[in-house]
């Protein structure tokens, strides 16, 4: 049964577990909408069409648009949330990088770890009544250092009142580009220094310094075994050393990355440009088990401020960290 419009909105529904879309969602689940002209909308889009709120495209509405009433004022904190989040997701490579993502309540978080021998990995006969080989699997020693990363937004409400809403999301996309970018310079220290558990990457010496060569790639690749190399993590400088080589420049390589702008390896790993990396590393990892990111709430706004005080200075900040799951899963390469 159709529900949205006779929901009643607050600032309360912000103080519950999850997002505000979370919470509409269980009072106006989006399957009752299924073969309707509202199907393909979530909760959230929803209460934007009650209210005729357009937020992109030919003819938004201005911000004001949301302070109409209260209830379309109590939508506002969860429009810059989401906006926020477009812009992380526009601007993350992590889930090129990441295994898992571990989501908490808290604070503090103790990730697991096994450390197993090159025995261990090799499963060999079991004779009838012998002891099958174990896989010990224990708790790491340190926490996982989270980071808060966020921006302050600071305007008046009179400053942006008339402002289209699809201009003032360009803005927030940024927001959410800069935590991006933040976050993926925090894995990156973790993938080369450890999280603080004694297990920063082993580091390969490049055959001549300064400058990498297709054998140095083999290196790396044959390095990481019996893990798979299925990422390769550059900065700019060594980006482009990488993309010089002659192996890089046959005609298959060529065309997928001039008509698609996927750039691919000769060994078949994704090729990703990390700008904050430091000039002199290449980092290669098997992305399905070096890598935990942990985090607390999501992205996170001051929505009282930006409710009750329409704007003023209002914290937009998402607390996130990693943690390594097998060490030798992830080498760098000095060069």
């Amino acid at each position: 049964m159709a529900n949205f419009e006779n929901i009643t909105i607050e600032k309360g529904m912000y103080q519950t577990k999850g997002s505000l879309t979370d919470v509409l969602e269980k009072l106006d689940p989006s399957e009752n909408y299924e073969g309707t002209s509202l199907e393909g909308l979530d909760a959230f889009s929803r209460q934007l069409k009650r209210f005729d709120i357009k937020v992109s495209g030919k003819g938004s509405d201005c911000v004001e648009k949301f302070f109409q009433t209260s209830n379309s004022a109590a939508l506002f904190p969860e429009y810059v949330s989401r906006a926020v989040r477009q812009g992380m997701e526009r601007a993350d490579i992590l889930p090129n990088l990441v295994a898992t993502v571990t989501d908490i309540e808290g604070m503090d978080y103790r990730s697991i770890v096994s450390a197993p021998t090159e025995e261990d990995k090799t499963l060999k006969v079991v004779s009838e009544g012998a002891q099958i080989p174990q896989t010990v699997v224990k708790t790491r020693e340190n926490l996982v250092k989270l980071h808060k990363r966020g921006r302050m937004l600071v305007a008046s409400y009179e400053a942006l009142r008339f402002q289209r809403l699809d201009l003032f999301t360009v803005t927030l996309n940024q927001i959410g580009a800069y935590i991006a970018r933040a976050q993926l310079k925090d894995a990156i220290d973790v993938l080369i220094n450890g999280d603080g558990n004694a297990n920063p990457a082993a580091v390969i010496s490049a055959d001549t310094s300064g400058s990498v060569s297709y054998n140095d790639l083999l290196k790396l690749w044959s390095s990481l075994s019996p893990y798979e190399l299925n990422t390769i993590l550059a900065p700019t400088a060594q980006m482009q050393k990488l993309l010089s080589l002659s192996q890089m420049q046959d005609s298959n390589a060529g065309l997928d990355f001039q008509g698609t702008g996927k750039m691919i390896t000769p060994l078949g790993a994704t090729l990703l440009n990390a700008p904050e990396m430091s000039d002199g590393k290449i980092i290669g990892l098997d992305k399905n088990c070096a890598l935990e990111m942990v985090q607390a709430g999501g992205v996170m706004t001051d929505y009282d401020k930006l409710i009750d005080r329409q704007l003023e200075r209002a914290a937009i900040t998402c607390t996130a960290g990693f943690s390594k799951i097998f060490t030798e899963s992830a080498k760098a390469l000095s060069c």
